[in-house]
């Protein structure tokens, strides 16, 4: 069980989970902009050739693709706000399907375990780098060094499927340089092609069909042009200049936060709150908690000051820098390590 959360006003629960309410994981995943970087996270992954044979040779993909897109979210959200219990019960229960399926590579009819480290890396990497781009490409105020303690706090999500959180970047730094090293092997097969198709228009009722051009079909048109640059060529769909992305993500974030949290937060399974229920009301996720940190670390004197500023637990990790990410300058390339 995680130590007793103290220090914050509100706070009256003992079980944090694997994050705790000062993390910038349990900030950051309560943004609505995470629904258009989940997205950009399966086209992504979709891009691994071995990877994604693994989820359409062993799941019903092509009939439930809903219900994997909710329990993916669940899952998410569960290691996020759910209980440390609820979150090791979560992470056991995949471990225990993905060590029983397999998949066969057509390029030559080897077979390989889903659970392989090399395939968990990727759907970890790929997730981890889309939530953290498309959120803080949005507009969401991260520093650099908050970026690094994000990445470094989702090892324990590593973890939980099954990865030595040892052999998982922890760091954007890191990030980025796992993504040079596997780019290599991506491709757009048939299968990736597939992911594609259905993310553009997933199946709907005939009478949902103008809400899905309408809602779904503008977050999934930000979602791959929100891709590098090299998948835009894999998948051989063009995309936006890279500054009139940057400028529809951060026209989708402001109109998106204009929803009330509260009434975002009531969409089934209500993880959010919850955990504000267990913990109390100064747990609730704010960006403006990663602003505050970051200014009054910003404002402390002396070298500790800069070590703290890793993340808004306020220990040091990895050393990133301390200051505002800022939006690209008008035509200039995104990065990312994706």
């Amino acid at each position: 069980m995680a130590a007793p959360v103290s220090g914050s006003h509100g706070v009256r629960g003992t079980d944090a989970g694997l994050y705790g309410p000062r993390s910038v994981t349990w900030q950051m995943h309560g943004d609505p902009v995470m629904w258009i970087a989940g997205v950009r996270a399966l086209y992504l992954q979709a891009l691994h050739p071995l990877a994604v044979r693994g989820v359409t040779q062993n799941s019903d993909f092509r009939e439930d693709a809903w219900g994997r897109l909710i329990r993916t979210a669940r899952f998410v959200a569960t290691l996020t706000y759910g209980t440390t219990e609820a979150a090791e019960r979560a992470g056991a229960r995949v471990r225990g399907i993905h060590r029983r399926l397999s998949l066969t590579d057509p390029a030559d009819g080897a077979r390989y375990g889903v659970d392989e480290p090399d395939l968990l890396l990727w759907v970890h990497c790929a997730a981890i780098d889309s939530y953290l781009h498309v959120v803080r490409r949005s507009g969401y105020p991260l520093t650099d060094a908050q970026a690094d303690a994000y990445v470094a706090e989702n090892t324990e999500a590593a973890r939980l499927v099954g990865l030595d959180p040892a052999a998982v970047p922890a760091d954007t730094g890191e990030l980025a340089a796992y993504f040079a090293a596997v780019r290599p092997r991506l491709a757009a097969t048939p299968e990736a092609r597939e992911v594609d198709a259905f993310l553009r228009r997933p199946p709907v009722h005939a009478l949902l069909v103008p809400a899905r051009e309408a809602i779904w079909g503008r977050f999934a048109a930000l979602a791959y042009a929100s891709l590098p640059s090299y998948a835009h060529a894999l998948y051989g769909r063009p995309a936006p200049a890279p500054a009139v992305v940057t400028r529809r993500l951060r026209a989708m974030g402001r109109a998106l936060r204009c929803i009330p949290p509260r009434v975002r937060w009531q969409l089934p399974p209500k993880h959010i709150l919850r955990a504000m229920e267990r913990l109390g009301p100064g747990t609730r996720p704010s960006p403006y908690k990663l602003r505050r940190n970051a200014a009054i670390l910003d404002s402390a004197a002396g070298p500790g000051a800069a070590r703290g500023a890793a993340g808004i637990h306020g220990g040091g990790i990895h050393g990133g820098g301390g200051g505002e990410h800022l939006p690209p300058k008008a035509g200039g390339e995104w990065r990312t390590p994706g």
